[in-house]
C-alpha cells in the first residue's frame, strides 16, 4: 500500500544555491554514533560538492551489478568503518578506493543526519566535503561502474523529485525518488540528498 506525495520538501520557488550556503547548513561539529537498533554496522559516505556551470554539483556513483547488496543503485562513495576509524577517515578512504578521489583536494565541512537502514543493517554517517573545482573521476574498483557529477539544480527541477508514502499509519514511511534523465536515485541516497537540500533552503 502506498500513496503519492505531491509537494517537495523544499520550497518550489527555491532560489539559486552556492557552495558557501551549503557549508553553513551542515552540522559542523558532528554527532556521536547512536544506532537505532542492535546489530547495526557503522558506515560512512562522502557527499562531495563542487562548483559547476549550473551551480553546485554532487558526486554520485552507480554500484556495480556484481555487488551483493544494492547492485545497480545510485549511491555516494562509502562503506563500512574499519575498527578504530572515524567516520571522516572511512568516507575519505572509501572515496579514494572507489573513484580515486584525492582527499587533499577536498575539505570536510560537516555532516548530515545519520541514517539507519534496516535491509543492510547499516548505520550511516554522511560526511559533507567541498572541492574548489570539479574534476573528472572514474571507477577505481569493481564496486562502482559509473561516476557522475549531478547539479543540485537538476535535482530540484520540476518533475524530477517525487515522494511515496509506503504502508499505513502509524507505521508508514516516506520514500524519496529523483528521476534523472537516465538514472533513478532512491533509498538512503535520496534520503540524504533531501536532507542536504532541505538544510540548504532553510
Amino acid at each position: 500500500m502506498w500513496s503519492a506525495v505531491e509537494h517537495t520538501p523544499w520550497p518550489r520557488d527555491a532560489d539559486h544555491l552556492d557552495v558557501s550556503r551549503i557549508h553553513g547548513a551542515v552540522d559542523a561539529a558532528g554527532r556521536p554514533l547512536q544506532p537505532a537498533f542492535d546489530g547495526a554496522r557503522p558506515a560512512a559516505v562522502l557527499v562531495t560538492l563542487a562548483p559547476g556551470d549550473r551551480g553546485p554539483e554532487v558526486l554520485l556513483t552507480r554500484r556495480s551489478m556484481s555487488m551483493r547488496h544494492h547492485r545497480g543503485e545510485i549511491s555516494f562513495p562509502g562503506g563500512r568503518m574499519d575498527p578504530g576509524e572515524t567516520a571522516t577517515e572511512t568516507a575519505l578512504r572509501e572515496a579514494y578506493e572507489e573513484v580515486g578521489l584525492d582527499s587533499n583536494r577536498v575539505r570536510i565541512v560537516g555532516e548530515l543526519s545519520h541514517v539507519n537502514t534496516v535491509v543492510s543493517m547499516s548505520y550511516i554517517v554522511p560526511k559533507v566535503a567541498i572541492a574548489d573545482e570539479r574534476w573528472e573521476l572514474a571507477p577505481a574498483s569493481g564496486e562502482v561502474d559509473r561516476v557522475m557529477w549531478v547539479p543540485l539544480s537538476e535535482l530540484t527541477s520540476p518533475g524530477v523529485y517525487h515522494g511515496e508514502r509506503w504502508g499505513a499509519a502509524p507505521s508508514d514511511r516516506l520514500l524519496h525518488f529523483f528521476e534523472l534523465a537516465d538514472e533513478t536515485v532512491w533509498g538512503a541516497t535520496a534520503h540524504m540528498l533531501v536532507d542536504l537540500l532541505v538544510r540548504a533552503y532553510r
